[in-house]
């Protein structure tokens, strides 16, 4: 860490970082998932280690590390960023849609993710907050299942992540509203692990179609296919052979298709992000959660007199909306042009303002 530090890095991020310390050298108890885990997982000398990094090299450098973690609660992420790490990357919101473990997946239920995100809103003072990342499926493929919204998806997607109390953590494609990966077969993927579930799978006896839909379904390369850059072959990309297939709607979903749009995604996406620069609201603001319903979130950020109110539809069904329009105040931003004030269309976001008298 000293090497980078001196070399100019200001912050870090550190894989897995709760199980670094193992205490025992003995067999662990057979498990489906982390086998050995009551050896490793969130020991005590972890936090020794984590404390003396933070006194010996971030303190001294005014350095930042988030850690991503394994199978963390709210307390042991508490424990976490009380003087050894700033922030945790938590995994339960990625977890609302899976069956034990996340090769079986279910359908995601908006009111369920609601519920875990107000959960660690409430639960920490600040947090990473994230949707995407290098190990997880397309976060729009996964909330719609289709493409007939994914726009409307991904733009209230950056609403939602730039309203929530936190640091939010934007990845790669995520600002053009790239979807998982359109392999055909096993043998067009990379991924070390979804080649070793689908062994696994395999040995189970599990049916090869059903294999097959777990593997395209949730495969870490979902997400790890090539940046899409513009229309031109290879998705501007590369001239050659990319380590992974490049998804064949490159030709619609790319950087440069979106820089020309007014009112495409990354613009959408630029306009949140400006907004909570300079929101003190939204920058610094308390959360509290307004309404928590089948397809309708709400809640409230809200600093000094100033109350900001974020309201979004999760679904692709039309729904009512839940609260007076007296109470919201001025409306700020909205992802669809032509909107009805009783009604939220399918992914519609809101976002208003007002002054609390007191």
């Amino acid at each position: 860490m000293d090497f980078w530090l001196e070399k100019g890095v200001c912050g870090f991020r550190c894989d897995v970082i709760n199980i670094i310390y193992k205490d025992s050298l003995e067999d662990g108890k057979p498990s489906f998932i982390l086998t050995g885990k009551e050896h490793y997982l969130s020991r005590p000398g972890c936090h020794e280690i984590l404390k003396k990094l933070r006194e010996r090299c971030l303190s001294p450098n005014g350095a930042f590390a988030v850690g991503e973690t394994v199978f963390v609660g709210l307390d042991e992420a508490r424990r976490l960023c009380d003087g050894e790490l700033d922030m945790v990357f938590y995994f339960e919101h990625m977890e609302c849609d899976q069956v034990i473990v996340k090769w079986f997946k279910k359908k995601l239920k908006p009111k369920k993710l609601m519920r875990i995100l107000t959960k660690w809103q409430s639960g920490l003072d600040w947090n990473a907050v994230y949707f995407e990342n290098h190990d997880q499926p397309r976060f729009i493929s996964r909330l719609t299942g289709a493409e007939k919204y994914r726009e409307q998806a991904s733009k209230m997607t950056a609403g939602l992540l730039c309203a929530l109390r936190g640091t939010p953590f934007i990845y790669e494609g995520q600002e053009i509203g790239m979807t998982n990966g359109d392999f055909l077969s096993l043998d067009e993927v990379e991924d070390i692990e979804s080649h070793n579930v689908y062994a696994m799978a395999k040995r189970l006896g599990i049916p090869k179609g059903m294999r097959w839909k777990m593997i395209k379904r949730t495969s870490r390369d979902n997400a790890r296919t090539p940046m899409q850059w513009s229309d031109e072959s290879g998705a501007g990309f590369t001239s050659g052979k990319p380590w992974l297939k490049i998804n064949g709607n490159y030709k619609e979903i790319n950087v440069d298709a979106e820089r020309a749009r007014e009112d495409g995604v990354l613009a959408f996406w630029k306009k949140m992000i400006e907004m909570r620069k300079t929101d003190e609201a939204l920058l610094g603001g308390s959360f509290k959660s307004v309404y928590e319903g089948k397809r309708v979130f709400a809640f409230e950020r809200a600093f000094g007199k100033r109350r900001v109110t974020a309201l979004m539809n999760m679904t692709d069904k039309k729904a009512k909306l839940p609260i007076d329009k007296k109470d919201l105040g001025a409306l700020m931003i909205s992802n669809y042009k032509e909107r009805r004030e009783d009604v939220l269309m399918p992914f519609e976001f809101r976002l208003y303002e007002s002054e609390d008298i007191l």
